[in-house]
């Protein structure tokens, strides 16, 4: 995904709060021991809710206000027939919701309902979502019939179609479409020990461990302290880290850049690393990759991981159905289909937002969709060449 597309532990959670009063024919308050009838009349009416929605950032700092009325508006879907891949959309689908349900008491991020709040989503709509379009696939794959997501007439009969209107804070004269980039899983040669050639380590952190503070030695170093051999035989940190895998330098930048790699050790075998915990620096955007002070520790995995607060729960996704976006503020598990106009005929793709990361922090303009495993860059250019770079996005809520 694009630099750098991953979670991040700390999200301040957001509350919302009302208070309703029912009136029929009047209200009873008791005062100093004696009941009194107020006319309804008498009581002002509450305050409209504000379409201003304030974007925050990764650590929930406050970032820009928006109307988020100008964002989203009920639209029809095109009537095309949907592009997806059925037994992989069902897993992230399932590993999302599964997400929501394990974690909904640790992970503040799966109680934001974001901006589309103010289109009048709520938090439980999301969740029957996910639940009517696993229950929805796992009957149509299992009867082996088509599968009825796929149809715009029944996307229409049972959901609600919000179009996506993108807002990005630096371009006033944005168009309808979102920004659509594409993230891979690279694989690379790589050595479990230091050689002239493999000279660059992806390092693991040490476990946490339970009811204990988690030793944050490694926040006080850069990436290119860390490159420097800070964690090598030498160094003035050696033994503090474990080092997973040695790669090359533009290995362990892929590695950096996408968040997942899979490496082929000259030792024989291979193994998926995906990124853990970061140094705590934020991405700056508009900086080279090779000049970013950012720096991430990875963990061994057995799948590629989306989104998590930890390694430990990050959800497993798959090629061609998961994008990557702003779980802040548009929220994780939220249904996308995005509309390529190129051409004389729309196409259009379905997938779920179940990933993120740094560019994200916030973006309301952007998707980043996870295109495959590639063995070099070149298979992979030529393997989405075919995607666009711009497209109409719409937000599917079960009605």
């Amino acid at each position: 995904m694009i630099e750098e597309l991953h979670p991040v532990e700390d999200v301040c959670m957001q509350f919302r709060w009302g208070n309703r009063v029912s009136l029929l024919g009047g209200l009873l308050l008791l005062v100093g021991g004696s009941v009194a009838t107020v006319a309804p009349a008498a009581l002002a009416p509450p305050p409209p809710a504000s379409p201003l929605y304030t974007a925050v950032d990764e650590f929930g700092r406050p970032q820009f206000q928006v109307d988020g009325r100008k964002l989203f508006r009920d639209r029809p879907l095109p009537s095309h027939r949907i592009s997806t891949v059925p037994m992989k959309l069902l897993q992230v689908l399932r590993n999302t919701r599964q997400y929501f349900q394990d974690f909904s008491e640790t992970d503040p991020i799966t109680q934001r309902e974001g901006i589309l709040a103010i289109k009048g989503v709520t938090l439980p709509q999301v969740l029957t979502t996910l639940d009517f379009m696993i229950a929805t696939l796992t009957e149509d794959i299992s009867s082996k019939r088509p599968i009825r997501l796929q149809d715009p007439a029944f996307i229409h009969r049972h959901f609600r179609v919000i179009q996506w209107l993108p807002y990005n804070p630096r371009n006033p004269t944005q168009t309808e479409e979102l920004r659509l980039t594409n993230y891979a899983v690279f694989t690379h040669r790589g050595s479990r020990t230091r050689t002239d050639t493999y000279n660059t380590a992806l390092y693991a952190l040490p476990p946490r461990l339970p009811d204990q503070p988690e030793d944050l030695f490694y926040k006080q170093f850069t990436k290119q302290q860390v490159l420097a051999g800070i964690f090598e035989p030498g160094g003035s940190f050696y033994g503090r880290v474990q080092p997973l895998a040695y790669l090359t330098r533009a290995a362990f930048e892929d590695a950096l850049m996408q968040g997942t790699i899979l490496v082929h050790f000259e030792e024989g075998g291979q193994a998926f690393f995906n990124v853990d915990r970061n140094n705590g620096i934020p991405f700056a955007k508009g900086v080279s990759p090779s000049e970013q002070r950012r720096y991430w520790y990875f963990r061994e995995v057995a799948a590629i991981k989306g989104y998590g607060n930890t390694i430990e729960n990050k959800i497993n996704i798959e090629p061609e159905v998961t994008f990557a976006g702003d779980v802040w503020n548009i929220g994780l598990g939220r249904v996308v289909v995005i509309e390529d106009t190129r051409g004389k005929q729309p196409k259009l793709r379905l997938g779920v937002i179940a990933d993120t990361g740094g560019a994200f922090v916030p973006n309301l303009y952007q998707l980043d969709f996870l295109a495959g495993i590639f063995p070099n860059r070149a298979t992979y250019q030529a393997a989405t060449r075919r995607l666009p770079d711009r497209v109409r996005a719409y937000i599917l809520i079960k009605k």
